[in-house]
């Protein structure tokens, strides 16, 4: 048995896959593969399905998605595959993938004590200091490089999606011959994502008061509203001043303690720099005002300004 749980669904995907195109040759997978999911499969027909015997083969394979979505509620279906876990078939290979949820404990507690019988893996999520680091293997292993900023640009733009980051990836190995560098351009070109026109960009330029540029990204939002919409930025925004405000409060300002908050290695010359031209004061009047945006641009106490104008508004209040 293999038991795969954690918050990070890519590596349960990933495992299970990779069970499904490898354990059985493919006349095998006619007869001996069975793949079912959690809400459809009752504990007592998955007991019923790992019991049964392989057709002209050694193994059968069953593989359980979703498996946190098993009916385990019932004293009864625990019990019985409690009562699997402890006397399993020998002919059967069964791989449950639990994602988000952790299996229900009291099954999950007998399986951990079948260490003969049972493979359990934990899959945790990336931090946010490991993604570059994660992609630059992916891609070097793809037969591609790829530079910081066109990392940093996915990491920001994606998070630590891994399912997203890898299938955006895809979209560059198609279009790109072996061997290429991944740059900001390839990133903006096949991605869709602008290197110099996003919001990311316009918050480092707010942390530099850089007032040219930041005028120069919320025109362009303004004139491509659909992209980048005001419901979009303002979160973000809101994000990045509190983590400033968090920032201020700190004692020591580490690396360690900025990686505790949610800065990331390559941010930290930013937030250093808006500290320093944003005051505690100053940050809680941002705040208020990205709030006040925010109420506006649902259509409170607002009759007449659009989203694009009230994206100058508020950045012009935050530069001056």
């Amino acid at each position: 048995m293999y038991i795969l749980h954690g918050k990070e669904p890519y590596y349960i995907d990933l495992v299970s896959n990779f069970m499904i195109d490898n354990v059985l040759d493919e006349t095998e997978k006619a007869f001996n593969q069975v793949v079912i999911y959690g809400k459809d499969t009752p504990a007592a027909v998955l007991v019923d399905q790992c019991k049964r015997y392989p057709m002209m083969g050694e193994y059968q394979l069953v593989v359980l998605r979703e498996a946190q979505d098993l009916e385990l509620k019932k004293e009864e279906d625990q019990q019985l595959l409690i009562s699997y876990v402890r006397n399993p078939s020998p002919t059967t290979i069964l791989v449950m993938g639990f994602k988000y949820k952790a299996p229900a404990t009291k099954f999950f507690n007998a399986a951990e004590k079948e260490e003969k019988n049972v493979v359990i893996f934990k899959s945790n999520p990336k931090s946010d200091n490991e993604l570059p680091v994660w992609i630059s293997e992916q891609v070097k292993e793809k037969g591609y490089v790829i530079n910081s900023k066109a990392i940093n640009m996915l990491v920001e733009f994606l998070g630590n999606n891994l399912e997203k980051i890898e299938n955006e990836l895809g979209k560059l190995y198609i279009n790109l011959p072996k061997e290429s560098q991944i740059t900001e351009d390839e990133i903006e070109n096949n991605i869709g994502i602008s290197k110099d026109y996003n919001v990311f960009e316009l918050q480092r330029s707010i942390s530099y008061r850089n007032v040219f540029k930041a005028n120069q990204i919320v025109s362009y939002f303004a004139a491509n509203p659909k992209e980048n919409s005001i419901f979009k930025v303002l979160p973000i925004l809101f994000g990045y001043f509190n983590k400033i405000l968090l920032l201020h409060s700190l004692v020591k300002k580490t690396p360690e303690a900025l990686r505790s908050i949610g800065i990331r290695d390559f941010s930290f010359a930013e937030y250093s720099q808006a500290l320093r031209n944003y005051s505690p004061e100053k940050v809680h009047m941002i705040i208020s005002w990205i709030r006040e945006a925010n109420t506006r641009s649902l259509g409170l106490e607002n009759y007449s300004v659009n989203e694009g104008e009230l994206m100058k508004e508020l950045i012009y209040k935050i530069l001056h």
